[in-house]
């Protein structure tokens, strides 16, 4: 990770973040904002983490994330990389294909995974136990959240019925989809109208069963009833049910019910039931997503359809988008209006990817036969002339406002390519590992020495935020420090895409924008200190 931001924070406050709800997306909050030098206090009503897994997809973005944290070895043992989907209709037939980019791949690590939940929250519970400025506090109930524009109170009673009132800097509601925080003040979300019942069945195979089970994943569009098969990691394996009207709900999560819907692909004896909960797959988005000093995450600020296994996924952008923000806040001398930024950029991403997981659901979900063998003749047609079909990673957008630079730079808004480098000594990893999650000035061999150092000298003069230049160098090992190889053409590659010579990536891995010429860095670098203190005023 990157180093902290210097600036002394003022306020008077027990925590400068009090986070409420720690499953994935709250405990990845909490992590950043320890590394990133803040002082945390969590809570979450549970005493340890759900045993269970909920979900089970996360994507390159957020295994950037976790290994920016310093989990990818903790987390490769219950990870796997996700299988292509196939979209079958009633007939058996191959309709349409949902597959990843193949490799290099763009960020260092696969596009797509399948994981266990319980493992990578409880990877994040340890590393926040070991971290300083950290408090974490299990079976606690938070029961009220007042913020104003000096600070904010948490009131929270833990199991013991003791009752206490923390003061922070500012609030982190993470606390899901029924996030009783955000009920209590009223606040509305924006229905994005997708609202279905499902049933979600997770099962372990037992040794040697599973040899007839598809090799992929498929989504079975079928009017009778559509259904979703996962291929998990090891011996997990998860079947997801539409439910039919006249079905109730909480029937169906009964045993009996369960096999028999199972018995289509399996034999009683070949499995154990792990979990079936039903659901109702929603797709909603809070229209404020901050109030005053608190800030909305992941379920809390908007609910996603599985359809593209992106739910977690919003939530842990959520949390990588606004904490630097905050720090840079709190500890870099950022203006407050750098914080209403985290609503500009996530809302139009969020609503974007929710577009996009509701039209693989509508394909999915079609229920009319008429209706349906009209989808199965276009998605045909589409098939043939691009057999391999969708490339998921294609349907993630970057961002469009925000922290980001003027319409006249190129790359605003994208997220930086990650290559396997080896560095000035001859060390070789991924390009993160040692330039950390800093703002990082990614720089080509053309770019000129002399305009790339009247920048950045300017930039510091005027009280600029601290830059790391990297250096990409072609050729040989690299002999300065700062200067790296790539092992494969993909950060180069992305570059010389769009003829840049100099890209300001921000800690998120998000770019600012970048410059054609290296002689344009001096008002790419103006234009960020700019953002960084009147945000409002520009974008």
């Amino acid at each position: 990770m990157g180093d902290s931001f210097d600036a002394d924070a003022d306020a008077d406050a027990d925590a400068d973040v009090a986070i409420v709800g720690l499953g994935p997306v709250g405990a990845t909050a909490a992590n950043l904002a320890a590394e990133l030098g803040l002082s945390v206090v969590a809570f979450d009503r549970a005493t340890a983490v759900e045993s269970r897994p909920r979900a089970i997809g996360l994507d390159h973005e957020a295994m950037r994330v976790f290994a920016n944290l310093g989990l990818a070895d903790a987390l490769a043992p219950h990870t796997m990389p996700y299988r292509p989907s196939e979209y079958r209709n009633r007939h058996g037939q191959v309709i349409k294909r949902l597959d990843t980019a193949p490799p290099p791949h763009p960020l260092g690590w696969a596009p797509n995974y399948v994981f266990l939940q319980p493992e990578l929250e409880g990877a994040l519970r340890r590393r926040l136990a070991d971290a300083d400025g950290v408090e974490v506090r299990l079976g606690t109930t938070v029961t009220d959240v007042r913020a104003d524009d000096e600070g904010a109170r948490v009131e929270a009673v833990d199991d013991t019925g003791e009752r206490r009132t923390y003061r922070a800097r500012y609030v982190l509601a993470c606390d899901g989809g029924g996030s009783r925080t955000r009920t209590r003040l009223g606040l509305s979300m924006r229905d994005l109208e997708f609202d279905e019942p499902w049933l979600v069945v997770d099962i372990l195979l037992r040794p040697g069963a599973g040899e007839t089970l598809p090799r992929t994943n498929v989504q079975y569009c079928e009017t009778e009833r559509p259904s979703t098969y996962v291929v998990g990691p090891g011996r997990l394996r998860r079947w997801e049910f539409m439910i039919n009207k006249g079905e109730v709900p909480e029937d169906m999560t009964d045993p009996t019910v369960v096999r028999t819907l199972l018995s289509r692909w399996l034999r009683a004896g070949e499995y154990d039931l792990w979990r079936a909960a039903s659901y109702r797959f929603h797709a909603l988005v809070l229209r404020q997503w901050r109030a005053q000093r608190l800030f909305f995450l992941g379920d809390a600020a908007h609910m996603t359809p599985p359809f593209l296994a992106q739910g977690m996924c919003q939530g842990i952008r959520d949390a990588s988008g606004l904490v630097w923000k905050l720090a840079a806040h709190l500890r870099g001398g950022a203006g407050d209006h750098l914080l209403d930024t985290y609503q500009l950029e996530r809302e139009p991403h969020v609503v974007q990817v929710t577009a996009a997981a509701k039209e693989f659901g509508r394909i999915i979900c079609e229920r009319d036969e008429l209706a349906a063998a009209r989808r199965d003749a276009e998605l045909l047609a589409e098939l043939a002339a691009s057999p391999r079909g969708t490339i998921r990673q294609s349907l993630i957008p970057g961002l469009s406002a925000g922290f980001v630079a003027p319409e006249r730079f190129p790359v605003r808004g994208d997220i930086l390519p990650q290559p396997q480098v080896t560095d000035s000594a001859g060390r070789s990893a991924l390009l993160d590992e040692f330039t950390g999650t800093t703002f990082r000035l990614v720089l080509t061999d053309e770019a000129d020495d002399s305009a790339v150092a009247a920048a950045l000298s300017k930039h510091r003069a005027e009280g600029g935020f601290p830059v790391q230049p990297v250096h990409l160098h072609q050729g040989a090992t690299p002999a300065r420090q700062g200067a790296y190889r790539e092992e494969a053409n993909v950060l180069s590659a992305w570059l010389s895409e769009h003829s840049c010579e100099a890209v300001l990536a921000r800690p998120d891995h998000y770019t600012f924008g970048g410059v054609h010429d290296a002689t344009d860095l001096d008002g790419l670098l103006t234009a960020a200190r700019q953002r960084w203190t009147r945000v409002a005023a520009v974008c």
